[in-house]
């Protein structure tokens, strides 16, 4: 199976000079651990949860989380995410993508054909793929 069969397609995405206080905002009511950054119609870059951890004095200096979200109000997006993308096609197979995943010890593949983005790969979207394939070759489907 390819990538396209499993990869979600609804993707939300931010610009480099928004508020890393959106990220997170986003990112706790979504319940969403990744998120692409553009620039025009671009992908320049992406955030992730350890990134607004690492951004974030909280843990470090014991702030409240008001304290913490006004400190990220001060940082924009361009300022933490990683530039360094590896991103695949909507046709690389499932197990190709797992051991990108795996190698470069990452938790999603941005999806593009040309300079679009059509998806997100998650390791959790790999992992239910492999643990339904699993559950149906038990049951005999």
């Amino acid at each position: 199976m390819k990538v396209r069969d499993i990869m979600t397609t609804e993707v939300v995405t931010l610009k480099v000079d928004e508020e890393l206080s959106l990220a997170s905002d986003i990112m706790t009511l979504a319940r969403i651990r990744h998120l692409p950054i553009i620039e025009g119609d671009r992908l320049v870059g992406i955030i992730s949860q350890r990134d607004l951890f690492k951004a974030s004095l909280d843990s470090v200096m014991g702030y409240d989380y008001g304290e913490a979200r006004d400190h990220l109000k001060t940082v924009t997006i361009k300022e933490v995410m990683n530039e360094e993308i590896i991103t695949i096609g909507p046709d690389t197979e499932i197990h190709e993508a797992g051991q990108l995943l795996i190698e470069n010890k990452i938790g999603c593949l941005p999806v593009i054909q040309g300079n679009a983005l059509l998806g997100m790969v998650t390791e959790t979207d790999i992992l239910q793929f492999y643990v339904s394939r699993h559950q149906n070759q038990i049951s005999g489907y």
